[in-house]
């Protein structure tokens, strides 16, 4: 086996990633075979301490957060997260390094015969892709013995691949309505699948939320007897100033007062900072090498490509792969903060499932030009739904059938004070990356 025939071969189950409005149920999201599966190859899984992350915006971002934390603490930490933007094995990383093309491979071999055994079983439905990724991540991390994991959760939570973890410390990024055709149509609906990864006893670090959802949450640790820590309650932020390149904030527990940097743009960078300092001190009271110094390092350090990423100076070109009505609202609100400017060109794109109605409502006020085109990814939408939702707003939009065309456009008629702004998708953002930075995508 290559790499790519490792590759074709995952993507040859089941892959949900690329198939919208699949139904969230047991009927397709079985843990019994996640865990037959693990439980063949000697769960590796349970091998590292384990922080596990769920939510709707911001667990990529705090997840790397508190990898980084661990790392310049010393511990060998290992990162999972998804979906990716240029490559796979951006996916699986330890102490910040993206696994080889050749050690994928390797644990795909290692995988095939286990996976191929327990799919023929058909015990609890067919094995996916990301089933199948995710076992990857928990043997490449128990082989390289890292000490910590930390886990973003895919889909949901409750019935996720990853929830077979047994996990130190929990967080619960902020909630929003976001996948209504798998995981339900109500902010309650969504939170009870997210608070589904709350285990027995566990700590939980709870982002700001709806009340609807805080009640969901507040009930959940009721039950497994968990601890909740409240961000904006038990753990607040405070900005100190902020530039172009990074932000200068303080973090207060009720234990100590944090001063801190991050290389993030945007307040609700902020926001997941204080859930990854929350965690990191309750780690810190088992684990003395997690200190003050080492997380104000860590998250110094922290890399997080495709957030108010700024990719070009003059003009002014900033991708984001904000993705519903309320990460939009924040994307504005980070904008006006964060950014000069004189017109805004903007590039979006959506996924199919998406809310773009929410979407567009935050950001047609904003756009002088507004270039609508749609990623190579299957689940992208088509541009002619995007410009009808514009269309709502006395917007006509500039349609291209896909990215780099959009973003020749963009550049054609943008001047160098201006800004283009590329956002709805994080496939769209990938691609523009790839165009501009010259690299391939998977």
């Amino acid at each position: 086996m290559n790499y790519k025939q490792a590759t074709d071969y995952v993507f040859g189950f089941t892959d949900y990633e690329k198939m919208p409005g699949v139904a969230y149920g047991e009927e397709n999201f079985d843990l019994k075979r996640m865990e037959a599966l693990l439980k063949r190859i000697d769960d590796p899984h349970l091998a590292a301490k384990t922080v596990h992350i769920a939510g709707t915006k911001g667990k990529g971002s705090t997840a790397v957060m508190v990898a980084t934390a661990l790392t310049a603490s010393g511990y060998k930490t290992g990162l999972f997260t998804s979906p990716h933007l240029l490559t796979l094995r951006e996916r699986f990383k330890i102490n910040g390094d993206l696994i080889n093309e050749q050690e994928f491979t390797d644990l795909i071999e290692t995988l095939k015969p286990h996976v191929d055994h327990t799919d023929k079983q058909k015990n609890h439905g067919n094995i996916t892709s990301f089933e199948i990724l995710t076992a990857v991540a928990f043997l490449f991390f128990k082989k390289d013995k890292v000490e910590f994991q930390v886990i973003e959760v895919g889909l949901g939570g409750r019935l996720d691949a990853t929830n077979v973890v047994e996990p130190e410390v929990c967080i619960i990024t902020p909630i929003s309505l976001d996948h209504t055709d798998m995981l339900g149509n109500t902010l309650k609906k969504i939170a009870e699948e997210k608070a589904g990864i709350i285990k027995n006893g566990a700590t939980v670090i709870s982002a700001p939320q709806p009340e609807e959802v805080m009640e969901v949450i507040e009930e959940t640790c009721k039950k497994k007897k968990a601890e909740l820590i409240k961000v904006g309650i038990d753990v607040t932020w405070q900005l100190r100033k902020a530039n172009m390149r990074s932000q200068y904030f303080q973090v207060t527990t009720k234990t100590c007062t944090y001063n801190l940097v991050i290389p993030l743009l945007g307040e609700h960078q902020l926001e997941n900072a204080a859930a990854a300092v929350a965690a990191l001190e309750v780690l810190g009271e088992k684990y003395p090498a997690v200190t003050p110094q080492s997380m104000a390092t860590g998250l110094a350090r922290v890399y997080w490509p495709g957030r108010l990423q700024i990719l070009l100076r003059r003009p002014l070109v900033v991708v984001d792969g904000a993705h519903n009505g309320d990460s939009m609202r924040r994307l504005k609100e980070a904008l006006a903060k964060s950014f000069r400017y004189q017109k805004m060109i903007l590039i979006m794109g959506a996924s199919v499932e998406k809310d773009i109605r929410g979407m567009v409502e935050e950001m047609a006020s904003l756009a002088d030009t507004v270039v609508v085109t749609r990623s190579k990814h299957p689940r992208a939408m088509e541009v002619e739904k995007l410009e009808k939702e514009f269309k709502s707003y006395r917007i006509e939009p500039q349609v291209e059938e896909n990215v780099p065309d959009a973003l020749k456009y963009a550049l054609s008629v943008a001047e160098l004070g201006d800004l283009i702004l590329v956002t709805g998708s994080l496939f769209v953002v990938a691609e523009v990356i790839a165009n501009l930075e010259g690299v391939p995508m998977e």
